[in-house]
């Protein structure tokens, strides 16, 4: 029997109803299958998010996560099993920077042909393996996906009785009434004059040394690449600002000129040595760790917003270590900070604790979660104070980090040649 379709208006109401109906389920069924697969892609999308977005994001502006290594972290990191597991829970952690002391208390944590040709390090720091430990760091470290920015903590500080300090007497600055030693930290230092021709070309063949012989991501200098605002009376100073303005120096150290003269200088030096160092490798970040601006400008003459506006600064990272949560977040939200973030990657430094100061896991949560909202990286003060002096337990301590950084932020560097 063959049959033969007619036009609508001679459908039976009952078979248009039925067309209609099965019409309406597919539709429905359709739409129900869009509504699945929409979903399921965002879900897997929102678990990749934050590493697209670090990705997509210029290498300028990449999130921090990091971890000063310091003095205190010796015995780790100069035992090569031990710096391992350390690493690799980094890692697990989702990290993606560590800081490593290479400059500490007038000496140098590498094998350093400057440093010896100088006269101030008659040793050389050796691993328990024997092994270079900022080699082992750096390899070990690109193992597990972590840039490698070697801290040069003291900057122009040093112990008066290092061989630096003893070697080189004529290298100091000081006071108005001559004093040469400061008290930083509870212990006593002294102070390179950073106008000093011979200090800047030592600081700068230093710096260059670790640059060409490591295959570092960046190189880090913080709060003490500056001077406190009383020094700076020394003679080769005072004759080079009586030669240059025609006046004598101040005898009020928190005069206008004498500061902003002072701060210039600095600033002066810090943008040779930048441009030294990109032309002996040009993708290496340049990255400071200031205290925040008004007291690292008028208390270290530490200029660090002129040097981000000057492109001197690759990498921001401003200390902030506070008991007192509104006090942090009043200075994380400062206006300098935000000018920066829009240019640079930049982060916060966070106290984890200290030997003889615990800091309880809630105030370092409550922290990072206020820098975090603002867009800001972290790096923490210091690595074994992230778990090894905390009141909570290391298994604690680290579920917090670990729900902190719960998704990967990877950094990416151009490796240079």
């Amino acid at each position: 029997m063959q049959l033969s379709f007619m036009p609508d208006t001679f459908m039976p109401d009952s078979w248009q109803k039925y067309i209609f109906w099965q019409i309406w389920r597919s539709r429905q069924r359709f739409l129900a299958f869009i509504f699945v697969c929409t979903f399921a892609a965002t879900l897997i999308l929102h678990s990749f998010l934050p590493a697209f977005v670090v990705n997509a994001q210029p290498n300028n502006r990449q999130e921090i996560r990091g971890v000063w290594l310091t003095s205190n972290d010796f015995t780790m990191f100069s035992d090569r099993q031990q710096l391992g597991e350390a690493l690799q829970q980094l890692k697990k952690l989702n990290f993606n920077t560590i800081y490593p002391v290479v400059w500490d208390s007038g000496y140098v944590m590498f094998p350093s042909q400057i440093a010896k040709d100088t006269g101030i390090q008659p040793f050389v720091y050796r691993g328990n393996q024997g092994q270079d430990i900022v080699a082992d760091i750096i390899t070990q470290a690109h193992q597990n996906n972590l840039l490698v920015m070697p801290w040069f903590e003291y900057g122009f500080m040093a112990p008066p009785t290092s061989e630096l300090a003893i070697a080189h007497p004529d290298w100091l600055t000081q006071e108005r009434d001559g004093d040469k030693v400061s008290t930083v930290g509870g212990g006593e230092v002294v102070w390179l004059n950073p106008f000093h021709p011979e200090v800047q070309k030592f600081l700068t063949e230093l710096v260059l040394e670790a640059v060409s012989n490591y295959d570092l991501d960046g190189i880090q200098f913080d709060d003490h690449t500056s001077l406190p605002k009383t020094f700076g009376y020394d003679r080769y100073t005072l004759n080079l600002y009586r030669q240059e303005t025609k006046k004598e120096a101040p005898a009020d150290f928190d005069d206008p000129d004498w500061v902003k003269w002072r701060a210039n200088k600095i600033t002066a030096f810090m943008s040779k040595l930048n441009k030294a160092v990109k032309q002996r490798k040009p993708n290496v970040i340049f990255s400071v760790s200031p205290n925040y601006y008004e007291f690292a400008y008028k208390q270290q003459l530490q200029d660090w917003l002129g040097w981000v506006r000057q492109n001197i600064v690759d990498e921001l990272i401003v200390q902030v270590y506070r008991n007192d949560l509104d006090d942090f977040r009043a200075q994380v939200s400062r206006p300098e900070i935000v000018e920066v973030q829009n240019k640079i990657s930049t982060g916060i430094g966070i106290l984890s604790g200290l030997r003889n100061s615990n800091v309880p896991m809630s105030r370092v949560y409550s922290q990072v979660i206020t820098a975090q909202d603002r867009g800001l990286g972290i790096s923490f003060f210091y690595y074994k104070s992230l778990w090894g002096y905390g009141p909570e337990s290391v298994s604690d301590r680290q579920k917090e980090i670990q729900y902190l950084f719960r998704s990967p932020a990877p950094r990416f560097a151009s490796r240079n040649p």
